[in-house]
């Protein structure tokens, strides 16, 4: 079946899954392969769930006049995406980032819709299935989209933009992430900057910048930028004002100043911050609407949050960790004025041979700062040279903790998915 027509059955049933747990009556399911599944085994299940339509690549499940058989059903997915979206006469942003972009996504959809419907990738939804997900989610009631697009080999923002078309981007930094995947640092700047070459070549394109990155700064040539940043003469202008715990900052537009007190933790989020005024103000929104939003908008999914015990005050931010981040929450630690300063750090994944020399610099960090205890857990930080206690995985430390309870002290948890620290919480 041809695109064009497989879009006339979606305009009927705009409603896409790829799970047979959630296929509402009236939707379109895809048949995609994983590495532990194949989509199509289920296709005649998600019929019988309510699904009016299921697009499968493998003959012997085309079973039904109403499940079709296509050569590659992601391919098709993908397809069908981008043909929707070369419809859609609304603002496309892209955006991606080696650290923030979830916040920053986050942050910019509470500020736009204050006055705008507005649509945005869910969660983590960021890669070769979720992007078209996110854009198949489209209706004509949106009048602005955020698609996220996340990446750890070397061309994937570009097959994601190839599908979003986005005609606005904000790349949030460049970092040392997922160099298993990428190779190289060059590869991540090469990979990240895909971005800006899709809006490049969009009618009318433009991105969002970070003026004090440099990097980003050098990749933006011939592209109209919106940039934002600590300088005084840019389109946002803000500077910190305290961190004790949470981020206080000022930010201006033209010359009016502005006060935001936030729910978030570091420094590094004051970047995040401008750039979803940055997005707002461009857009229109009031001062004062996107002040509320952001002073309102609370980090989730263990995000930067802030959350006090019985026993203790913890800053979590075990969902993920890369050089780059680590560094930026130490640094925010270390700068906070409060006593009894403890880290729980875990390893930091997928560095491929850099692994041993990043995790070496972070513990070598840490010896010249005044942490008043430090507990690392992991195969990788085990092999460190360092006089701090470590700890093979997460039930080791949490036996500890048991036996030697922490009391009064601002805690610091920060580590890779993977070494899932957040089930350290309930002993702290």
């Amino acid at each position: 079946m041809e695109i064009p027509q497989l879009y006339d059955i979606y305009k009927k049933y705009p409603l896409v899954t790829t799970d047979t747990r959630n296929c509402t009556k009236d939707s379109l399911f895809f048949a995609l392969k994983g590495a532990n599944f194949n989509g199509n085994e289920y296709a005649s299940k998600a019929i019988e769930s309510g699904c009016s339509y299921a697009i499968v690549d493998e003959a012997k499940y085309a079973t039904a006049p109403n499940i079709i058989l296509v050569e590659d059903c992601l391919k098709t997915l993908q397809q069908l995406a981008n043909y929707h979206r070369k419809k859609l006469k609304i603002p496309i942003i892209g955006i991606t980032g080696t650290n923030g972009k979830t916040t920053t996504k986050e942050l910019m959809m509470s500020v736009l819709a204050t006055e705008y419907n507005v649509i945005a990738t869910q969660g983590n939804f960021n890669n070769h299935i979720g992007v078209p997900l996110t854009l198949l989610r489209i209706k004509k009631e949106h009048e602005i989209a955020i698609i996220e697009m996340g990446a750890n080999h070397v061309g994937e923002i570009k097959i994601l933009a190839d599908i979003a078309e986005p005609n606005y981007g904000l790349i949030t930094n460049l970092g040392r992430a997922h160099i298993e995947g990428f190779g190289s640092f060059e590869n991540i700047v090469k990979t990240k900057g895909e971005l800006y070459d899709s809006v490049r070549n969009a009618k009318e394109g433009k991105i969002f910048i970070d003026n004090d990155n440099s990097l980003l700064k050098q990749m933006a040539d011939g592209i109209t930028t919106i940039s934002y940043g600590l300088e005084d003469d840019l389109f946002i202008s803000g500077k910190v004002l305290s961190i004790n715990p949470y981020l206080h900052f000022e930010w201006k537009f033209a010359s009016t100043q502005n006060e935001v007190k936030t729910k978030l933790i570091g420094e590094y989020n004051l970047s995040n911050t401008l750039a979803a005024i940055t997005v707002g103000k461009y857009f229109g929104i009031k001062t004062e609407l996107i002040c509320k939003a952001i002073e309102e908008y609370e980090p989730t999914n263990n995000r930067s949050q802030l959350k006090e015990t019985d026993k203790n005050m913890l800053i979590i931010d075990a969902y993920n960790a890369n050089p780059t981040s680590m560094h930026a929450a130490l640094e925010n630690f270390n700068h906070m004025k409060v006593n009894h300063k403890i880290l729980i750090l875990g390893d930091m994944k997928e560095l491929g041979p850099d692994t041993d020399m990043e995790h070496q610099k972070i513990a070598d960090y840490i010896a010249k700062r005044d942490f008043e205890k430090v507990f690392l857990v992991g195969e990788c930080f085990n092999r460190v040279k360092t006089n701090h206690p470590r700890y093979k995985d997460l039930e080791e430390l949490r036996s500890y903790i048991v036996q030697n309870p922490i009391k009064d002290s601002y805690i610091l948890i920060k580590g890779s998915r993977g070494i899932q620290l957040e089930r350290c919480i309930d002993v702290l």
